[in-house]
Formats: C-alpha cells, structure tokens, sequence
C-alpha cells in the first residue's frame, strides 16, 4: 500500500460555504479510478506539544501500490485534476507526507 496524507492550509477568508465546498472536493477525489480509499479530517485539537493542529483539512489517500499514486499524480487523472483546477485557490499551503506501508 502507498500512503498519500495531504495537509491543507486554507484562507482565512474563505466562509463556512467554502469551506464546506472545499471538504465536499477533497471527498471526491476517491472517485479517482486510481484510489483505493480516502479519508478526510480536520484537527482535532489535541492539546501536546507534538501534535499539529494548525493546517485546516487533511486528506490520506491510499492506494495500491506506488503506479497508481504515480498514476493519480498524472495529468491523465481526471479526478485529481478537477480538484487542482477548482481549489487551488483555496488553500495558502499544502504539506505532503508519502510512505509505503512498512
């Protein structure tokens, strides 16, 4: 399996609207033919030291292996694509975190 957990910081001017609009976008993204399962959360606000809570969505995408991440990367992947192109906007930093299961 290869892990694909995306980290988004979004604007600060975007409203509940858009916001909602943003977390329904990085849902669809597990339509990709290219996926296997997605997962989105937002922090949850742990209170350590080690823990970040700052970033405002986080998406961990997992897919078979590390071909169909390469795939999903292309710009063949319609999907991931639309996503990029609708909200890229959105967001004023991304943090990507790639692992192959151990």
């Amino acid at each position: 399996m290869f892990h694909h957990c995306v980290h988004f910081w979004l604007r600060e001017d975007l409203s509940d609207a858009d916001r909602r609009k943003f977390i329904d976008g990085v849902k669809a993204i597990g339509k990709s033919a290219n996926v296997k399962s997605v997962r989105v959360g937002v922090p949850a606000g742990t209170p350590r030291p080690v823990v970040d809570n700052s970033y405002s969505v986080q998406l961990l995408v997992v897919f078979a292996d590390k071909a169909a991440h390469d795939a999903y990367q292309s710009p063949d992947d319609p999907v991931h694509q639309k996503f990029i192109d609708t909200f890229k906007t959105f967001w004023t930093r991304v943090l990507i975190y790639d692992s192959l299961e151990a």
